[in-house]
């Protein structure tokens, strides 16, 4: 698939930082290629947060992009941290 703006929302704004909310199909390995957010690039800035629910469709993955860089319409965001630890219960 690819970024589709309407799972891109807004959670918190506050000096010049965004913290947002995406959620996909895709997977976080997908979602972390530069590139991926180009269609948001007039949105984000360095240094925002993206909480993302990745892999919806089937091996779901959650965590947290930081924008990395966005230069001349180019956005590239880290890789997922992941949230939480191993659950083996």
């Amino acid at each position: 698939m690819a970024y589709l703006p309407k799972d891109l929302s807004v959670l918190a704004y506050a000096n010049g930082f965004t913290l947002w909310h995406y959620t996909t199909p895709d997977t976080a390995t997908l979602v972390d290629n530069s590139g991926y957010f180009n269609g948001a690039s007039d949105l984000l800035r360095s240094g925002d947060m993206i909480l993302a629910n990745t892999g919806t469709a089937g091996a779901p993955a959650a965590g947290v992009f930081v924008v990395a860089a966005n230069a001349a319409g180019v956005v590239d965001v880290t890789n997922l941290s992941p949230f939480g630890a191993s659950n083996t219960d």
